[in-house]
């Protein structure tokens, strides 16, 4: 790997002394503004999970695509049909899928710590580290541990270091600056967030997992300071749109101790995300909606509204999940599956055979959330 263009990070720089304001302060107002918007809608839905399923789902799957973990969301949605024994079903998909799927777990282990009164942490930091890592290519990389070897990102195809982070000598110091930081910064909220997160892959603390781990501090930060209701913004399609500019704008901020440039690429980041997570929220709640009547039409029973909340919580799901955890009486619910099929609202992915039930799709959901 060659270093001779490799920005080294801004040592004694963070937090930044000052910051011009004027320079980010229209992008800041219309990022506050926009998701408030996001935020609105999901307190305004009755069933939130329908939104909130597929979201994070989304972000399990780009945010390891952006490391170079490639799975689908239908991938994704078929593992959690089957997911009454993980590990063991682990040993039946590829190690991606179940890498993706780690993703999930500890964000939402992480949520729930922090709901349980933990503060946000290095501890809680390494504990959610050691629980992403666990399984797959990342379980030998040290899960849970600082590094202890100096560390590199780089442009593989080009063979080129393209940052030096902190020293591991220095790491803990810098963590130490960083989480005071958060604690006792007055900073408007959506900037404390993104300089945190610009620290916090600067300081790359661990040997592997650092982005995924920077951008689940993101949705953490923001949930925790009351910003967003629900631990439930996700970030990561803008960023791997715009991968190229995420990681120059936060090169720059070392190379040239422009902190403010960075703030402007963030803050149009959390705009356009929370725009676009709206556009889906609307998207879905249209289809719920126009869903609503097909399916009391359709079922014509008491339960047609339970048999469509599962559905679009579950838009992947195994027959017999369906009739045992819907909470629809069991015949009732053979008979929804018979009737759904008949009329093309579900289709059939895996015929049943032996012991293991049909698997069925609602393709109309999905069509909206594929990534």
């Amino acid at each position: 790997m060659k270093l001779e263009n490799s920005v080294i990070y801004h040592y004694d720089k963070f937090p930044p002394s000052k910051l011009n304001y004027t320079a980010f302060v229209n992008p800041l107002l219309r990022a506050t503004d926009a998701l408030a918007r996001y935020d609105q809608m999901l307190k305004n839905m009755h069933n939130s999970e329908i939104l909130l399923a597929p979201l994070r789902n989304q972000e399990a799957v780009i945010s390891s695509r952006m490391e170079g973990t490639i799975s689908t969301m239908d991938e994704i949605l078929k593992f959690e049909a089957d997911s009454e024994n993980d590990l063991e079903e682990a040993q039946t998909v590829r190690t991606e899928i179940f890498e993706t799927i780690l993703y999930q777990r500890a964000l939402t282990n992480a949520q729930r710590a922090m709901n349980d009164g933990y503060p946000l942490s290095p501890h809680l930091v390494k504990t959610i580290h050691q629980q992403l890592l666990s399984y797959g290519r990342g379980a030998q990389k040290s899960p849970g541990e600082y590094k202890t070897e100096q560390n590199y990102l780089a442009d593989k195809i080009k063979q080129q270091v393209l940052f030096t982070p902190i020293s591991p000598e220095k790491l803990n110091d810098g963590l130490e600056i960083l989480f005071n930081y958060i604690k006792t910064s007055e900073d408007p909220i959506l900037v404390k967030t993104a300089l945190m997160h610009l620290e916090f892959e600067a300081l790359h603390p661990f040997q592997d997992g650092n982005g995924r781990i920077g951008r689940m501090l993101i949705t953490l930060l923001l949930w925790s300071s009351g910003t967003i209701s629900a631990p439930h913004f996700y970030i990561s399609g803008y960023l791997e749109e715009n991968k190229d500019e995420y990681i120059d704008t936060m090169r720059y901020v070392s190379e040239h101790n422009d902190w403010e440039k960075w703030c402007v690429f963030f803050l149009k980041a959390v705009e356009s995300q929370a725009m676009r997570n709206l556009q889906i929220a609307e998207n879905i709640k249209g289809l719920y909606e126009e869903m609503k009547l097909i399916f009391s039409d359709a079922l014509s029973s008491k339960w047609s509204f339970s048999a469509l909340d599962y559905i679009f919580t579950n838009p992947i799901f195994r027959n017999n999940r369906f009739t045992s955890k819907s909470g629809i009486p069991g015949p009732t619910a053979a008979r929804f599956t018979r009737v759904l099929l008949e009329q093309d609202l579900i289709r059939t992915i895996e015929e049943p055979s032996g012991r293991r039930a049909a698997l069925y799709a609602f393709e109309p959901l999905l069509k909206l959330v594929r990534v």
